[in-house]
């Protein structure tokens, strides 16, 4: 069975703690720029569409990309990943196949994860898959509560909302999902933006398709550094310094 991929990559962020004015994914590791890792890693999976969500100075963001081929769409405002992968939507109102939505800033995604997460989606007949990863310490991360024995979601829970027992799992969400295409652009349209930040939130769209009655899944990276992201100068260099190790 032939199933068209594509992917959303959501490059739009400044980086507020990374001490600099450039897009946070063209910060670099070993002299390349973090969204450079993942384009090349997307290149390797026959997708029928890339396309790049950009904003604060996006003209850099589709320099560097050039010779790539991807697609480029505006998040002129940052609201959230939800609103970020809604902007991506006139690529694919005419598209039935599955989407991969990762972030920019996470430059270690191997092709092998991806295609397995691709694998534990069809295996399951979800309409979502979120990719995780089991941390020594998972502070901070939404964490993944799974049907017991299954690749299955029962739901996962942030960090600020956890309990002390909720605490103590160490499998973690990534941000990095896939969809059905279809499904997921039906569930952005019900997220809301009822919360602290006042965003609408990607996750949200997992107790949304449960509640419509879909299936969602979970495919557990085996590295849990291929989903690091950078969220500060400090993360950069931890990351070069685990990629010098080989521990990547």
């Amino acid at each position: 069975m032939n199933i068209s991929k594509a992917a959303i990559i959501l490059a739009a962020g400044k980086g507020k703690r990374m001490k600099s004015d450039i897009p946070k994914v063209l910060h670099q590791i070993h002299g390349k720029p973090l969204v450079r890792y993942l384009l090349e890693t997307m290149q390797k999976l026959a997708l029928n569409r890339t396309v790049v969500v950009i904003g604060h100075k996006g003209e850099m963001v589709i320099e560097e990309l050039r010779d790539f081929k991807a697609e480029f769409v505006w998040q002129k405002e940052q609201l959230g990943t939800g609103h970020a992968v809604l902007m991506a939507r006139e690529y694919f109102k005419d598209f039935d196949g599955l989407v991969l939505v990762a972030a920019g800033d996470v430059p270690f995604l191997s092709s092998a994860t991806i295609n397995r997460l691709f694998d534990i989606h069809l295996k399951n007949g979800a309409s979502a898959t979120c990719l995780s990863a089991e941390f020594d310490d998972p502070t901070g991360y939404g964490r993944i509560i799974r049907k017991p024995g299954t690749d299955l979601i029962v739901d996962i829970i942030e960090e600020k909302d956890a309990d002390p027992t909720v605490k103590k799992i160490k499998e973690g969400n990534s941000g990095t999902f896939c969809f059905n295409g279809r499904d997921l652009f039906s569930a952005l349209d019900k997220v809301g933006n009822q919360n602290a930040q006042n965003e609408y939130y990607l996750t949200d769209t997992i107790k949304i398709l449960q509640k419509m009655g879909k299936k969602c899944a979970v495919a557990l990276a085996e590295n849990p550094l291929e989903v690091a992201g950078i969220n500060s100068a400090e993360q950069l260099e931890d990351l070069q310094k685990a990629l010098s190790l080989k521990k990547l």
